[in-house]
């Protein structure tokens, strides 16, 4: 057998081994999440439980008042930063790929220098910024600074530039404007670049627990990360529930990655071209 042929088996081995490694964890934590606590006390390393439970999903869910309050806000949150993103960013990163307008090199250069400052700089900023507005401890304040980013501008301007200009060129000979070429062409063909962008915004906006803990005051407006730091603080012994209430945050995540993931490859085609 050729060398080719064995390392193909070498990589497909350590691949599988690092697949394992890594859900090990999430397979205990989702075991646990159905435990109750004296097994999980226990120190034995099941990944099957021996009196399988649904007292602790019960007990987040019915016992505990805010933990569907903390669900609805992550959910509406991160579904709005989501698609105002889709929105925002793909129209920014149209108008630096295809049109020439004054002082476009110049917003295209602040948009990477954008992305050299860290999250944490703009961090107060932010906070007298919204309360100014008056918005602390609201869902805009948690929704607009987060609305556009400078990451998936340029990751849309890079697959607008590979794009054909002949779809548009005909589109534009049967009299359509430039924001119904951009709308009926160019968006239904960009669907590999959105569903990337989709999965990493929602995930950034799901996972986000700095800009909550700054702005939000009101247990009632917490987002999850932030409500799970109290439910920890709150039920610091009783990992069964600490499990059980992580397999909830987990979830939406996995399954949105799960949903899109198939469109990586072909994004990272499209958006790792010409500059």
């Amino acid at each position: 057998m050729s060398s080719h042929f064995w390392l193909k088996v070498l990589l497909y081995t350590v691949l599988t081994l690092y697949a394992v490694i890594t859900l090990i964890p999430f397979v205990w934590a989702l075991s646990a999440s159905f435990k109750n606590l004296s097994e999980i006390a226990s120190g034995e390393p099941t990944f099957f439980p021996k009196n399988f439970t649904l007292d602790n999903y019960k007990q987040i869910f019915l016992q505990e008042p805010l933990f569907l309050r903390w669900l609805f806000n992550s959910i509406v949150i991160a579904i709005a930063v989501t698609i105002l993103n889709l929105i925002f960013n793909s129209m920014a990163g149209y108008a630096l790929a295809r049109l020439h307008f004054p002082g476009r090199r110049f917003w295209f250069f602040l948009i990477l220098a954008v992305l050299a400052v860290p999250a944490q700089i703009t961090l107060i900023p932010t906070f007298l910024i919204l309360k100014a507005f008056n918005w602390l401890n609201s869902y805009q304040g948690m929704i607009v600074p987060s609305m556009v980013n400078a990451t998936f501008i340029f990751m849309m301007r890079q697959f607008f530039i590979n794009f054909p200009k002949e779809l548009e060129e005909a589109a534009q000979l049967d009299g359509l404007t430039t924001f119904g070429i951009f709308r009926r062409i160019v968006l239904p063909l960009a669907k590999p670049a959105l569903a990337a962008q989709t999965v990493f915004v929602f995930m950034g906006s799901w996972n986000n627990f700095l800009l909550p803990v700054v702005i939000l005051f009101d247990p009632e407006m917490f987002t999850l990360p932030l409500g799970l730091n109290t439910f920890k603080g709150q039920y610091i012994s009783y990992w069964n529930y600490i499990m059980a209430a992580s397999m909830v945050f987990t979830l939406p995540a996995l399954v949105i990655y799960a949903f899109f993931n198939r469109y990586f490859i072909e994004s990272v085609t499209f958006t790792g071209g010409k500059g």
